[in-house]
């Protein structure tokens, strides 16, 4: 969203230039756009994606850009896991807090103590303490590298481990011995002074990370981990892993106030899917929604009666629906039961209904690739020249000029208006020219066009919302289009009918598998910079890392020096045989993908980030799933020094050793997952149940009284009282169902999980809090 009262900067104009970046831990994996000479600056940017790996705290930094040095941290807004559900899709605003060394701490580590009791031959009790600091996990990445080491304290000089360079996953596997003695028997430094044998349960071991490094200020802090030896007591040796946790600096804290604050609206949802089977009776029933009479008793259009959003409904009901095929039944279902309720035409799937939203994220499914193909090219270019185009005279800015500027919106609304009009037979269903006419009135331009100008981002146009200018540029074409496409010519004809044709066209040439470069129009699909390995064409000359702008099309995969550069290698789509990702020993390097050529050539690429490197698989496995040569089996780790170092392998033509990631349909199902979507929609009904009763007691009512509906029922649509309230029954036994075998799933687990396990490490507070639900609530209650 925005944020405000930031600190003034200590120079003669105070103002800042601040972006916003959105972080997995202290991970970027998103970054605003920069708002110059502000201390309250807006972004009014949204950012989604799916979370490829764990992670503890959602992060955001606020930076100031600085030209001539490092950008500064300003602040920080760090969310724990366990808490997102309570912003769950709200604006919030959040204070600042302090970025420093302590504040910044991740990662866990492995420890096994043992203390042991030993008699000297004078009969004097030593107690001997062994550590074995055996891994740690997720360390913070400092500077752009990490070269972390241990060391071990108890009550006297420190014992160190050796550095690991270039990971932050480091295996260390190193003991250290500590002897405790008493008084009589002192006779060496590092032998350490105790009064008493009890004594010993008030000390502690303490376990400190840092980061090696060449910096004048020294190494840098990671973590660290304290614990007191009276637990030894109990048991004489210890194995678990350890959350780190930042030192204790005492009371030591600054006012959350100077640093400002910052507005969030965080949408966060996780969805614990089981195999197929478990959703068989849920799913079918929700399948044949289109088939049932009327459609208003079907368990899809009840779920978009008990949600709060429609469209919350909408999404997993489409993509359910796509994926088996019976998107088409269903949306004619629903649009026919609507145009029947309809009084006034003018407002025919204009609402916020379930038709309209349904009808909203089919045409962004099925209708993705034709908007790559027409307006793709044309929102690139407005994105990046910045032609002025406000024909408001108070928006003017100084030195614009009113006639230039309705000239440039002019020539971009007819470039769009014409791009739209002549790509119309690959687009609708020819054959009655009425049918045309009344699918552009009714709602193509209203509800697929104009949207998708207004915000490309929201259609994969483009990456990121756009600047201020630009987005309104976009408004002024969007609303111009809207007018044009309204004022079409418009006759009456059966609205189902069309919309049935119109997306039956749409899902054949979305769907069917083929090759990419049929189409002749290279489409740019995905481009940034990324870290590439030299493959090896040159005989001699060494394998660097460099920088590269990447790029691709429907056609080829390049990288160039910097963009706009001619490329310095390209790699045909039906040359790719296999995207994977690469293991991060191979280079000490982690987000690595590999991408596979004939002839067993390999391009090792790094991401920037691990949601960039999923984003990265995921396209490029899409775009070469038709090849016919693609593999079933690869390395999941390099070729070097004379052998691959997942199988050993020597020769480096060996066959892969690990199967290839399973295929997916080069169709429009491709991001479908059936079972997700229908867990998605379990989750729902069970949020919503309080609504599913509520509608089974409206359907008791109607069938029993004749007379005026009581006030709180008539928000729900119900034709046919008996027919709903059997699916209504049917929906909450399904939901009761699932809701069961879910809460058996958490409990065999909960029994599984050793609290200090790898997964469960000490210090998590959110299977602490699991465990405190377990005790509360009774077996019979779950």
């Amino acid at each position: 969203g925005e944020a405000k009262n930031l600190p003034t900067y200590p120079g003669p104009n105070k103002m800042r230039d601040c972006y916003c970046t959105v972080n997995l831990d202290q991970e970027e994996v998103f970054r605003t756009k920069i708002v110059e000479k502000s201390l309250c600056p807006f972004y009014g940017e949204d950012f989604y994606c799916e979370i490829p790996r764990t992670f503890r705290h959602l992060s955001f930094y606020i930076f100031d850009r600085d030209v001539f040095r490092r950008d500064s941290i300003i602040g920080k807004v760090a969310i724990q896991k366990e808490d997102l559900q309570k912003y769950h899709n709200r604006d919030t605003w959040f204070q600042l807090q302090h970025v420093d060394a302590d504040s910044e701490v991740q990662g866990k580590v492995h420890l096994e103590l043992r203390l042991s009791e030993v008699i000297t031959d004078t009969g004097v009790v030593c107690h001997k303490l062994a550590t074995r600091v055996l891994e740690c996990q997720g360390l913070p990445i400092v500077n752009g590298q990490c070269d972390p080491y241990a060391t071990v304290t108890l009550a006297g000089p420190s014992r160190q481990t050796k550095v690991k360079k270039k990971t932050n996953n480091p295996h260390f596997d190193e003991v250290f011995y500590f002897e405790v003695t008493r008084p009589s028997s002192y006779n060496k430094k590092s032998h350490f002074d105790i009064e008493d044998v009890d004594e010993v349960d008030k000390m502690e071991i303490r376990v400190d990370l840092w980061n090696a490094s060449n910096l004048k200020f020294g190494d840098e802090f990671l973590g660290e981990l304290r614990l007191p030896l009276k637990f030894l007591r109990q048991s004489s040796s210890y194995e678990a892993w350890y959350f780190l946790q930042p030192r204790d600096n005492g009371n030591k804290s600054l006012k959350p106030d100077d640093l400002g604050s910052l507005r969030l609206n965080v949408v966060y949802t996780e969805d614990h899917v089981f195999s197929s089977d478990y959703y068989s009776p849920l799913r079918d029933l929700l399948l044949k929604s289109a088939d049932v009479e009327p459609v208003s008793a079907s368990a899809a259009h009840i779920l978009g009666e008990v949600c709060r959003e429609k469209q919350e409904a909408a999404i997993p009901l489409v993509r359910l629906f796509l994926h088996y095929g019976r998107i088409v039944p269903f949306i004619s279902a629903i649009a026919n039961a609507e145009v029947k309720r309809t009084q006034d035409p003018n407002t025919i799937f204009r609402g916020n209904s379930l038709t309209s939203k349904c009808i909203d994220e089919t045409m962004k499914l099925a209708g993705m690739h034709y908007l790559q193909v027409t307006l793709k090219p044309i929102i690139d270019e407005i994105c990046q020249v910045h032609k002025p185009c406000e024909i408001d005279p108070v928006k003017l800015k100084d030195g614009e000029n009113l006639e230039n500027n309705r000239e440039n919106l002019r020539q971009y609304v007819d470039r769009i208006f014409t791009v739209i009009t002549k790509s119309g037979r690959s687009f609708f269903l020819i054959g009655d020219l009425d049918v045309r006419y009344t699918a552009v009135s009714s709602f193509i331009f209203l509800r697929f066009f104009a949207p998708a100008i207004l915000s490309p981002n929201l259609f994969q146009l483009t990456p990121h919302h756009p600047d201020p200018q630009t987005s309104r540029t976009l408004t002024l074409i969007s609303k111009t289009i809207q007018t044009l496409g309204s004022l079409s010519k418009s006759k009456s004809v059966s609205m189902p009918f069309s919309f049935k044709g119109l997306i039956q066209e749409n899902l054949i040439s979305s769907s069917g598998r083929r090759d990419h470069k049929s189409i002749e129009q290279p489409i740019l699909l995905k481009e940034g910079f990324m870290i590439k390995r030299a493959q090896g064409r040159k005989r001699f000359g060494m394998k660097n890392f460099k920088k590269r702008w990447f790029r691709l099309t429907n056609h080829e995969f390049t990288y160039q020096k910097s963009k706009g550069d001619h490329p310095l290698c390209s790699i045909p789509i039906e040359n790719i045989l296999a995207v994977e990702r690469l293991e991060e020993e191979s280079f000490k390097m982690k987000n690595m993908f590999q991408v596979i050529q004939p002839e067993r050539r390999v391009l090792y690429i790094q991401a920037n980030n691990c949601v960039e490197a999923k984003d990265w698989i995921d396209i490029l496995t899409k775009v070469s799933q038709c090849n016919k040569k693609r593999l079933t089996v690869y390395h999941p780790s390099a070729y070097l020094n004379g052998h691959w170092l997942c199988c050993k392998a020597t020769a480096d033509n060996t066959p892969g050793c690990t199967p290839c990631t399973g295929g997916l349909p080069a169709n429009i199902q491709l991001d479908i997952d059936g079972d997700r979507e229908t867990e998605r929609i379990y989750s729902l009904f069970n949020l919503y149940m309080p609504k599913l009763e509520k509608m089974q007691e409206a359907c008791g009512s109607k069938s029993v009284y004749d007379g005026p509906e009581e006030e709180e029922y008539s928000t729900f649509i119900i034709d046919d009282p008996k027919e709903t309230y059997k699916t209504l029954k049917l929906i909450i036994e399904g939901v009761g169902t699932l809701e069961q075998e879910h809460a058996q799933y958490k409990r065999d687990k909960f029994k599984k999980t050793k609290y200090g396990s790898q997964e469960h490490p000490i210090g998590d507070k959110s299977f602490q809090t699991y465990i405190r639900q377990q005790s509360e609530i009774s077996a019979h209650s779950i």
